[in-house]
């Protein structure tokens, strides 16, 4: 049942038919002032960055997606070798199927070996701390991957509009804090497209989690994905309510920075190309993620994700260009104004 869920998710964001959410990302109320005159050459810009402990070229992060049993492996192989390729770190899917059943889906050291200088993240749910999901699981989860960090997901509008939801989330803070203590490795937790909130993740932080991806609104709306999975018009009905909900991607990751100025943040959730990204990091993200819209390009070859790069880190090298930065430092002091309305 789990692994025919999942190929349905996947195949309706391939298809990308109503499924994102309603009330956008938010960076198009934003633009930079132009720099008409940059003073800096723009093949010297420096893009690189530091994540968990390794240095990579580009401020992007390959967010978790997953698909089908007979996709999964492709689509991992496929990213683990573009993304060694171009330096970007990235985290796999959900792992809750691959430790559960006898198949890896492509989740297994061979993505270290495909991938060997670059940051890894296994991905486990939030929800499962609460059946049958524990220290060992979660270490396992670390294991079978070589990873660098665990990412735990925060999905609680999914699971309370899919059919098959897991809704008992009594208790849960606890357990991410006793997994913050026991892993060898970081603990992230990310949404899934409704943001995290600052207060939500000043108690993160307090629990040990190292890293908060903010996965907000304005990219796939998984109430909309589930709303096309309904079996009835009724289960149809209660989750396409929910198409909006969650805060902006640009809001809430300013709204995170200016809270919490030293935590490292992720922002993703709308991120379409790389003015977003410039954005994004503009408003205080660390690092930039993407899902969806490397998807397609998972499935076919590693080629198309690091073309997918290419043009993004061209994107990003010109907006820092034209708005006088010559590295992310200086970019993220770069002068932003609310777009304006022409009537």
């Amino acid at each position: 049942m789990l692994a025919d869920r999942k190929k349905q998710h996947l195949d309706i964001v391939l298809a990308g038919q109503a499924i994102s959410s309603s009330i956008g990302s938010g960076f198009a109320a934003v633009r930079f002032e132009h720099a008409a005159l940059p003073e800096i050459d723009m093949e010297a810009i420096d893009l690189s960055t530091e994540f968990l402990g390794r240095r990579v070229a580009f401020p992007f992060l390959v967010s978790s997606m997953t698909g089908g049993a007979e996709q999964a492996q492709r689509i991992n192989h496929n990213i683990a070798i573009a993304c060694e390729a171009q330096s970007i770190p990235f985290a796999i899917g959900s792992q809750r199927v691959a430790i559960e059943t006898s198949s890896d889906w492509g989740m297994s050291r061979e993505l270290r070996r495909l991938a060997p200088s670059v940051p890894i993240l296994g991905n486990i749910g939030a929800a499962q701390l609460n059946t049958g999901f524990g220290i060992d699981h979660a270490r396992r989860a670390v294991e079978m991957i070589e990873g660098d960090a665990l990412i735990i997901h925060l999905n609680p509008l999914q699971e309370a509009v899919q059919p098959e939801g897991d809704r008992d989330w009594r208790g849960l803070a606890g357990k991410i804090g006793a997994l913050c203590r026991a892993l060898p490795v970081p603990v992230v937790v990310k949404e899934v497209g409704s943001s995290i909130s600052p207060s939500v993740a000043a108690v993160l932080m307090e629990l040990g989690v190292a890293v908060i991806d903010v996965a907000g609104a304005g990219g796939t709306s998984w109430a909309s994905v589930e709303a096309q999975r309904a079996r009835t018009p009724a289960e149809a009905a209660i989750a396409s309510a929910f198409s909006d909900w969650g805060q902006p991607t640009a809001f809430a990751i300013a709204a995170l920075r200016r809270a919490m100025p030293d935590l490292f943040i992720i922002g993703s959730g709308g991120v379409r190309n790389g003015v977003d990204a410039a954005k994004a990091i503009r408003l205080g993200a660390d690092l930039v993620g993407q899902a969806a819209s490397v998807l397609s390009s998972a499935i076919t070859s590693p080629e198309q994700i690091a073309e997918h790069f290419d043009i993004m880190a061209a994107q990003l090298r010109v907006a820092c260009f034209c708005t006088g930065s010559s590295n992310l430092k200086e970019l993220r002091e770069a002068k932003l104004e609310a777009a304006p309305v022409w009537g």
